[in-house]
């Protein structure tokens, strides 16, 4: 009989062998139930080695590892757990942890005070099952795997709600779970309403109050419609003339914006100081009329008439600051010619109609120390060409109509007239021109301030809708306001001089700088 021998030294016979293959393949109940308890035997050492590892135990104290454990019936014909010893509820799903560490019933005298919950359970570590079953359900409740003995799993968790997303395609909606989304609020509860968007004070409503048996009576205070202690976002408490960081701030606004724009925004703040737009109900009832258009030419609109030529003659100086103020190369100083043009060309009749604003643009073009740099405008004749001509061609005549009353005035085409002319009349200064001509030409001023105060609802009109859906940049608006021009040429403290010997300080600073960039020979 043929013997083989094993490295260990022992004989294994080929009957034996046999059997063992048997055995193996699971020919026979008995092997497998012997391979159950060999398996079960190795499981619960491990478990007492890994206990004692962990937690060492004194001389003498009882055992604390995990066994293993079955379910057990005392008969077949009940179904109640063999109470031989306390049960653990731990498993591995999620419904299950919960119950980790707890027991049935109260462990004895000797038992260890140590919790159950100390020693870290893994996934081979098996499980009772935490209802009793019957004998005949158990085959069909109970799935052995990775060495456990599990009930079925609990039912899944609700994800997340999913939304059929339609396709702006047409194409039937997909289904996606992956994004949740929010559906869209179809209407709104009753009783609560959708806020609805702050209309502009320009484009609202003005009601003009009617008093059918009142007498006018004259205001003992006049009214300003320009203060100077507004605060300012870019300017400080205390500011310098001509702070250069304010200076490169306004440039970079200034180009940002081109001159459509800019001129709305000077259109703006034009119908603001005029009294055209934006006059409150405590104004009219102080001014007695309901537009400054009708108070510039009362006797109590002296302090309205100064604030409008103080506009003015601000206006006209940084104008001309924007374009002295260029020390860089020649071509830079065409480009502010240029864009000054521009300007002025947006704010004439038929285009935004800014008459004032039209007249302070052209009057920084043509001031003495703007004019004289003839290197300057031959530069602009030879890279803007355009611009020149408009100037030569249509603003300066324009403005000199203007300036004589015999410019445009119907308000279908003019939002805001030329008040210059008759504000200096009233206001006892002279008018520019020869003597023969100077009666000719106040009459026609003087007829031309009466039209546009019997013509202001028409301008308002006209106003409210050449500025209908304009949204101004708050910076550039509060740039062109008269109390933050006189601020940033002047400074905190020279606003406050007199009205003479500011204008005198900074025509000699315009000198002065026209002289440094083109000297005379």
């Amino acid at each position: 009989m043929e013997k083989r021998v094993l490295p260990e030294g022992g004989v294994v016979s080929p009957k034996t062998r046999a059997n063992r293959t048997k055995r193996e393949q699971g020919g026979e109940p008995r092997a497998r139930e012997v391979i159950a308890g060999e398996e079960m035997r190795k499981t619960e050492a491990l478990w007492k080695y890994r206990a004692q590892s962990l937690h060492p135990l004194p001389p003498g104290a009882p055992c604390r590892c995990h066994r293993m454990e079955r379910t057990l019936l005392p008969n077949p014909g009940t179904t109640d757990p063999c109470p031989a010893r306390a049960r653990k509820w731990s498993d591995s799903q999620p419904a299950g942890l919960e119950q980790v560490g707890r027991t049935e019933d109260h462990p004895g005298p000797g038992a260890s005070t140590v919790p159950a919950s100390a020693l870290p359970r893994t996934g081979s570590d098996p499980v009772l099952l935490k209802t009793p079953v019957s004998m005949g359900s158990i085959p069909d409740s109970l799935r052995a795997s990775d060495g456990q003995l599990h009930a079925k799993g609990p039912t899944k968790p609700p994800r997340t709600p999913s939304l059929m997303l339609p396709d702006a395609s047409g194409r039937p909606p997909t289904y996606c779970e992956l994004v949740p989304r929010v559906p869209k609020v179809q209407g709104t509860a009753p009783g609560h309403s959708c806020p609805e968007p702050e209309v502009p004070w320009w484009e609202a409503e003005e009601d003009e109050e009617e008093e059918e048996n009142g007498c006018f009576a004259r205001p003992q205070a006049e009214v300003s419609l320009s203060p100077l202690d507004k605060p300012s976002c870019l300017l400080g408490p205390q500011n310098r003339p001509l702070e250069p960081e304010v200076l490169r701030t306004l440039r970079g606004l200034f180009l940002e914006h081109h001159s459509e724009s800019t001129a709305l925004h000077l259109l703006l703040v034009d119908c603001q100081a005029t009294g055209l737009l934006g006059v409150t109900r405590a104004q009219r009832r102080a001014m007695g009329v309901a537009s400054g258009l009708e108070l510039l030419t009362l006797p109590h609109g002296h302090r309205l008439r100064l604030e409008l030529l103080e506009r003015h003659e601000a206006l006209m100086l940084a104008g001309a600051l924007a374009v002295l103020g260029c020390a860089g190369p020649l071509e830079e100083r065409a480009a502010a010619l240029k864009g000054l043009v521009e300007l002025a060309l947006a704010l004439r009749p038929g285009a935004a109609g800014d008459l004032p604003g039209l007249a302070a643009v052209m009057g920084a073009l043509l001031l003495p120390q703007v004019s004289r740099l003839e290197r300057t405008w031959r530069q602009l004749r030879r890279s803007h060409t355009e611009a020149a001509l408009a100037f030569e061609q249509e603003l300066k005549p324009l403005l000199r109509a203007l300036d004589e009353g015999a410019g445009p005035c119907d308000p279908g085409e003019v939002t805001l007239p030329h008040v210059a002319p008759a504000v200096r009349v009233l206001e006892g200064e002279e008018l520019p021109g020869p003597l023969d001509e100077s009666c000719e030409r106040l009459l026609r001023t003087l007829h031309g301030a009466r039209q546009m105060a019997q013509d202001a609802p028409r301008f308002r009109e006209t106003a409210a809708r050449r500025l209908r859906g304009f949204r101004p940049n708050p910076e550039l608006r509060e740039a062109l306001t008269t109390s933050f021009l006189r601020r940033l040429l002047w400074g905190s403290r020279g606003a406050e001089a007199p009205r003479a010997t500011r204008l005198e300080k900074f025509q000699r600073v315009l000198s002065v700088l026209s002289q440094r960039l083109e000297p005379e020979h």
